[in-house]
């Protein structure tokens, strides 16, 4: 019989399994099924009925438990693993109406199997003891206490087993039920957007409000639809209102930002204060009473208060439930509080970053003011209350500590606390200042890589990317080398503060023995479980102390920025006024870096007043670097007033940077950059811009999606979108900053004609030019040289005086039109313009944009984090060979501090059974071994963090650098530099030891685990069902967790691309007074991310909630054994070192799943960086086998064979079959109209793009056989946007150290700035700015061409190298390429018709075929050619103004 009962209570136990495991894969099988598969079937009254019954029975046998308990004091195990079974067993049974009925048409096969076992079991055993008692025939003998469950069970048991024919529970739905369904679940996930706003108390405190949204992400991929919108406190209006009334209550420049903070969220931090003391006091009720329930375990009567014991363990349980829920509230709570800074802080930095003038902080600065100094801030609110509850708790200990111990070693106790905390300050100072190395380096890093992938383009076209690589690589070396002295020095505090116990329980006990107090099991439990409770707070003290001085380090960088942003705000604002005076020029003297002492004169002077009138047309002109722009500038209020008067402009403004700056969006959307939408008037701008055209050419028209920078326009699409874009906006006054330069003549013409003499016929416009064929028709021409206004006047007037600095100017350009050959059909001095909106002549940046759109989401990993990513993680530093070393550390640590804690309650648990010597020395010994263990583990981590994440990220950063240009044509650089930051940043200080942090914690848990099954061995059968319970809640959590997380890394890169492109913008913005739309803008996207962030920490605090209770429930359970076990049975010491260690239990398991969710969240940031280090590459730079000779190209002949491009397979052909040669020292005119090719057959020439099919050949060397760096090193380039880097003149002119300053000096002297550079002291070490933009347009493009001539290449490619440049200097500058490039084949995609026409051939371009292929004089001699026509547009335009002048 024996025999039998062992056999049933094994089967009980493995049902109890399989139906466990069978719940657990269906759930997860269910997360991957769509929504549309539960509305198949509903369940029938019978699976009703089923459910009750299963219900009925395990009531039935719970209660036959505890009745058998009570009248028998035993617990049997057959009965109890039977109740169980029936609890999981009705548990599935509603689940499975809920949920798999509706597909499945009956109840699981598992649990029809369970029905089936035990009404077989029920009938056999009735059977039995009918039979047994047939003599007496008595029937009530089944309805004897025994017999009543079985009884009872049997009919529901029969009823149930019917359940094994299909379609007995369920019915089909019709089509109508169906799709009623289908709508109410729909309408259900958007129904309620406030849904925390909605709860109530006991929602909140359980979060049950987040179920709508597990259950959504259970059933399909949650989007960020699918996500509630943040409660109102914490939407970025909210936040940011709030934050600024504080700053004007704490009046900033004398006050703090950090009291500022604390005052716009006090509200929040005193709530959560409380929650943190009332969390803290529950603590501490545990050690408090430790010593009562190990002295009822030590009294030696079985018969002693049950009941008493009982009571104490349902303190105990009380007590660490209203711990759990009130720490839930705490922590998400202090992330409310997080995100409210963050969100109030961004806008506060956003809002002040429009505001910043030229020479204010850079790009890089205020990025990584975004990405980590307000993420720290935010961060800290989660540390705030540790300041002041570490003495609270310090308090609370010592006072346990007093009742256990008396005053002595609670002095002792206190004494070692403070000294520990004393040791602390020389390193937390330390830390601070290794923090601020740190950020600087990071400053550095981050400005240097925004800077080199904005360039991309223009380093891989002049093979200079390994270059920049190294000096990268640099930098992070130097970022390295602090990380690596910081994360040491974190070793050496965490290892103190691990040591920290140990010391203070050592020096304590020591006390107690020279004091004589009297140590027995119950005072030493109490006093270590108040150690290792308070060994928390002091293990949290060093981050604590890291957070604070990390957070002061970022409060002081943001408030140093407002304050920079105080001495460089905006100020030129005035009312339209009611006189004639349009601008009110005065006396005054204006530089771009005001405090520079090395400035010898001021960028603008203006000696005279000068009024312009409403309605007039105000050109200004001079030579290259004179000062136009900045005299622009100046009437904006752009630059720096010094001396004198400021400009006042009356009326609203409208501007048009020389530099095109392009929001990314559509077409539409950047010309009506925040108006209302009036078509006629659109359409006018539309066509007076010269937009027409294109619009028709794109697909989409004028919805054609703009990519990051205008990327994917070209230079003249980019200038015409702004001038439309200044035009609509319908101003005053308009401000035009060279908007000729990036068009050709046809197009320049019609633009003058239609927009800036039509549409604009009655406003006041101020033009920059230095297409000087545009001067006569202004009112009023102002000629600049040196920053002075030299000359102004009427063109008659200015054109009468013969040696006036104008007509020089104005001889050049004749010079210009004069070397122009006329034919004898053109009467060009009668015959008016035609208007001929057709551009001839543009270049396109990227063709491929005109039939597909390439701009794209972020695209983000589905599913779990891979294993193959955790795997390349832990094993990317020395293979992974330091991880079992830093394992076994932990181990061993585990093993001697819990074998000190049992050898000082073993000991003590009898008086006289060691002596005190024996007994300190045993404790000293092994606390001091697990100290040692500690010290290898954290020194150990360091090591393998630094070498983890330098790894990282040499991967990333290589595999970007080795990318194609295609891959930058179609990421943002905000994607870049986010996992460049924000990721690199988590992985260098959080992720090592978030993934340590998470093993550490599942040893100790396990430890505990089984030290408690040692003392009950009841335990590990609760604890294998609290396990099961804990992986399906976490698998029911991580599919919504996961995504939510994932979205926290994706939203975030909007906000910082929206920063980057308003930072690039922000003149444009304030001259438009759009700043309150793009604010909106920003606020928008800063909700986008907070509403996830808000849902990705209530999510974990949900499931916390959850685990916590569960772990309560297995300690309590584990106390009532202990409790009502006979004292026979159990060893004292353990039982009471289970208890003291049970008290932790909730702590470590809440921090083993914090970390385990966090580990995933925190991975996505290695996988993000991982995604990135595998880019396909472009072909390599060098091959071995197939390098070209030294001197090559030696002729510079270069031969295009049947060339086919296409971009992508799904995009159209672009070139079709070229096939031409270009003969060797030769000039080369590329031209031809926008989506020609012209770009692509450059882009094909440096193998930007490779050919379909063809070849090039370059002295008879195919391109496509050599390395990248071999072919571009050998070619030359003048892009049309000139690009200057940050650093100074020589490192610009010469970015690889390779020439002398005796050459330097030669190529500035021959491109004319040798004179410029000289103005400067520091001569060649003067700075250039961010993006060069301390020098002019025109000025950069003599850099440029200064770069190219230092480098002496064969072949040259000059993209519209002078477009900025005014005639004279042109007309030098051509003279100079002559002479320098005598000997070299160049290539000239070119506007300017004096250009074009000096050279040796002409290639004309239509459609991707060679239209005109000859001399220049033979293309013009044909009345047909697309060229002839070109020219003579040109000569129309130019002639007029001769003749008017003759």
């Amino acid at each position: 019989m024996a025999i039998l009962d062992v056999l049933l209570g094994t089967i009980n136990v493995t049902f109890f399994y399989v139906i466990l495991i069978w719940v657990l894969f269906d759930s997860l099988r269910q997360s991957t099924r769509n929504n549309l598969q539960h509305f198949k079937h509903t369940p029938t009254i019978f699976s009703y009925i089923t459910v009750f019954f299963n219900a009925v029975i395990s009531l039935l046998n719970i209660a036959f438990v505890f009745y058998d308990y009570t009248t028998r004091g035993i617990i049997g195990f057959n009965y109890v693993s039977f109740g169980l079974t029936w609890v999981l067993a009705t548990m599935v049974s509603f689940y499975s109406m809920k949920k798999t009925l509706r597909e499945n048409k009956r109840f699981p096969f598992v649990l029809i199997l369970w029905w089936f076992f035990v009404t077989f079991v029920h009938i056999i055993s009735l059977s039995l003891k009918l039979v047994k008692n047939s003599k007496s025939i008595n029937l009530w003998i089944l309805l004897l206490e025994k017999n009543t469950v079985e009884t009872v069970s049997l009919p529901m048991l029969l009823v149930m087993c019917f359940n094994a024919f299909p379609n007995v529970c369920v019915r089909e739905q019709s089509e109508i039920e169906e799709r009623l369904l289908q709508k109410e679940f729909e309408s259900s996930t958007f129904e309620d957007e406030e849904a925390f706003a909605k709860a109530g108390v006991w929602s909140k405190l359980t979060f049950r409000w987040l179920n709508p949204i597990f259950e959504m992400g259970r059933i399909q991929k949650l989007e960020h639809v699918n996500v509630p919108s943040v409660p109102p406190s914490e939407t970025a209006a909210s936040a940011s209102s709030m934050l600024e009334e504080s700053i004007r209550k704490q009046k900033l420049e004398c006050g703090s930002l950090s009291k500022a903070i604390v005052d716009s969220v006090w509200k929040s931090l005193a709530l959560n204060a409380v929650l943190a003391g009332v969390n803290t006091i529950a603590a501490y009720i545990g050690p408090l009473l430790i010593s009562n329930f190990v002295n009822f375990l030590l009294s030696n009567d079985d018969n002693s208060n049950i009941k008493y014991g009982l009571i104490l363990a349902f303190i105990f349980f009380l007590a660490k439930t209203v711990e759990s829920l009130s720490q839930r509230q705490w922590y998400f709570g202090a992330q409310r509080i997080g995100i409210q800074v963050r969100a109030a802080l961004m806008a506060l930095v956003y809002s002040k970053s429009l505001m910043i003038k030229c020479g204010g902080p850079t790009h890089g600065k205020i990025i990584n003011l975004i990405n980590v100094d307000v993420e720290r801030i935010g961060d800290f609110c989660w540390y705030v209350h540790g300041v002041w509850l570490l003495p609270v708790q310090i308090i609370l200990a010592l006072v346990i500590l007093y009742i256990n111990l008396g005053c002595t070693p609670s002095i002792a106790a206190l004494a070692v606390t403070i000294l520990v905390m004393v040791c602390n300050t020389p390193l937390a100072n330390m830390q601070e200042g290794l923090h601020s190395k740190i950020m600087e380096a990071k400053d550095s890093r981050i400005k240097m890589t925004s800077e080199t992938m904005k360039n991309i383009r223009i380093l891989k076209l002049h093979s200079w990317e390994s270059t920049f690589l190294q000096k990268l690589l640099q930098l992070r070396d130097t970022e390295k080398k602090w990380l690596h002295k910081y994360l040491y020095l974190c070793s050496a505090v965490a290892t103190l503060f691990w040591a920290s116990p140990t010391l203070v329980s050592v020096f304590t006990f020591g006390a107690c023995i020279l004091v004589k107090t009297e140590l027995t099991a119950a005072t030493v439990l109490s006093a270590l479980a108040t150690f290792r409770i308070l060994q928390e707070p002091i293990y949290n003290l060093p981050e604590l102390i890291s957070m604070i001085t990390q957070t002061k380090v970022s409060v002081d960088r943001i408030q140093e920025f407002i304050k920079e942003e105080d001495q460089n705000q905006f100020m030129n604002r005035h009312a339209s006024k009611t006189s004639t005076i349009a601008i009110e020029i005065k006396p005054g003297e204006y530089a771009w870096e005001a405090n520079d002492q090395f400035l010898k004169k001021p960028t603008i002077h203006i000696a005279e007043k000068l009024m312009i009138k409403k309605g007039q047309k105000v050109a200004v002109c001079g030579p290259v670097g004179s000062g136009k722009s900045s005299l622009l500038c100046s009437m904006l209020g752009e630059i720096s007033l010094v001396s004198g008067a400021a400009t006042k402009v009356y009326g609203t403004r409208s501007y048009v940077p020389q530099s095109p700056w392009i929001q990314s969006g559509t077409i539409r959307e950047n010309i009506l950059f925040g108006k209302q939408m009036n078509k006629d008037f659109y359409e006018n701008v539309v066509d007076g811009c010269a937009l027409l055209q294109d619009i028709n050419l794109w697909s989409d028209g004028d919805l054609t999606m703009v990519e990051e920078r205008g990327i994917n326009l070209s230079g003249g699409q980019k200038q015409r979108i702004q001038l439309a874009r200044a035009v609509y906006n319908d101003s005053d006054i308009y401000f035009l900053d060279d908007p000729f330069s990036a068009v050709d003549a046809h197009t320049g013409s019609h633009m003058f004609k239609e927009c800036l003499m039509k549409l604009l016929y009655d406003k006041t416009v101020v033009y920059a030019t230095h297409q000087l064929e545009f001067l006569e028709a202004a009112d009023l021409i102002l000629v600049m040289k040196d920053g002075k206004i030299v000359e102004s006047g009427r063109y008659r007037d200015l054109i009468a005086c013969p040696h006036s600095e104008f007509v020089q100017q104005m001889a050049a350009h004749e010079e210009t039109v004069c070397q122009i050959p006329c034919r004898k059909d053109d009467s060009v001095c009668c015959r008016p313009c035609q208007k001929n909106p057709t551009e001839i002549a543009e270049e396109n940046i990227q063709e491929i944009m005109l039939d597909w759109k390439r701009t794209r989401e972020e695209e983000a990993m589905t599913g779990r984090v891979k294993w193959s990513v955790y795997s390349t993680f832990v094993t990317l530093a020395y293979r992974g060979a330091l991880v079992p070393i830093i394992l076994l550390c932990q181990i061993l640590f585990q093993v001697m501090q819990m074998g000190s804690n049992y050898w000082m309650s073993w000991a003590t648990e009898k008086k006289g059974r060691v002596d005190n010597v024996q007994l300190m020395g045993v404790f000293a010994l092994l606390s001091g071994g697990s100290s040692i263990f500690i010290l290898g583990r954290t020194v150990l981590m360091a090591t393998v963090s630094v070498e983890t994440a330098q790894r990282l990220f040499h991967g990333m950063i290589a595999s970007v650098f080795r990318a194609p240009v295609s891959f930058f044509d179609t990421t943002p650089s905000s994607r870049i530099l986010s996992r460049s930051s924000t990721d690199q940043s988590t992985v260098d200080t959080d992720i090592p030891y978030r993934l340590a942090g998470l093993v550490f914690a599942l040893i100790q848990l396990l430890s505990i685990i089984v030290l408690m099954s040692q003392a009950a061995w009841q335990v590990i059968l609760l604890f294998f069902v609290v396990l099961a319970l804990s992986v399906w809640y976490q698998a029911y959590y991580i599919t919504t967790a996961r995504e939510l997380a994932r979205m926290v890394g994706i939203r975030k890169a909007p906000i910082l691309h929206h920063f980057s492109e308003s930072i690039a913008g922000a003149a444009t913005i304030r001259c438009f007074k759009q700043e309150k739309i793009f604010l909106t803008k920003v606020m928008v996207l800063i909700d986008d991310y907070s509403r996830v962030a808000f849902h990705n920490y209530a999510t974990m605090e949900w499931l916390s909630v959850r685990i916590n209770f569960l772990f309560n429930l297995v300690f309590y359970f584990v106390l009532v054994i202990l409790v009502t076990l006979p004292r026979s049975a159990i060893n004292p010491s353990l039982a009471g070192l289970v208890a003291t260690y049970g008290l932790n239990l909730n702590v470590l398991q809440a921090w083993v799943i914090w970390n385990l969710c966090n580990v995933e969240n925190k991975m996505i940031s290695v996988e993000r960086i991982l995604q990135f280090s595998n880019i396909p590459s472009e072909a390599p730079l060098i091959i071995q086998d197939c390098r070209p000779e030294p001197e090559w190209p030696k002729e510079g002949k270069i031969e295009f064979l049947n060339l086919h491009i296409q971009y992508d397979p799904s995009g159209p052909m672009v070139l079709k079959g070229v096939t031409c040669v270009f003969p060797g020292q030769k000039k080369i005119a590329v031209v031809g109209r926008t989506g020609s090719g012209k770009s692509t057959l450059v882009q094909a020439l440096f193998r930007v793009v490779e050919p379909l099919e063809g070849c090039i050949l370059i002295d008879g060397v195919n391109i496509s056989k050599i390395g990248l760096q071999d072919l571009r090193s050998k070619l030359g380039i003048i892009p049309q946007d000139p690009t200057l880097f940050l650093g100074t003149v020589r490192t610009n002119l010469d970015p690889l150290e390779q020439h002398t300053d005796q050459d330097l000096w030669e190529v500035l002297r021959k491109c004319h700035l040798a004179e410029i550079v000289q103005q400067d002291p520091r001569l060649l070490d003067a700075p250039v700015a961010e993006n060069g933009e301390n020098w002019s347009v025109g000025q950069r493009q003599l850099v440029c061409l200064a770069r190219l001539l230092l480098k002496k290449r064969k072949i040259l490619v000059l993209d519209e190298a002078t477009a900025s440049i005014d005639t004279a200097t042109d007309n030098l500058i051509q003279k100079t390429i002559r002479e320098e490039t005598s000997g070299c084949t160049v290539i000239t995609v070119a506007h300017r018709i004096p250009t074009v026409i000096d050279n040796d051939l002409v290639l004309v371009l239509n459609e991707g075929t060679i239209a005109e292929y000859d001399q220049p004089s033979q293309l013009l001699q044909a009345n047909s050619s697309s060229f002839s026509k070109l020219v003579s547009e040109f000569l129309r335009r130019s002639s007029q103004s001769n003749c008017k002048k003759r």
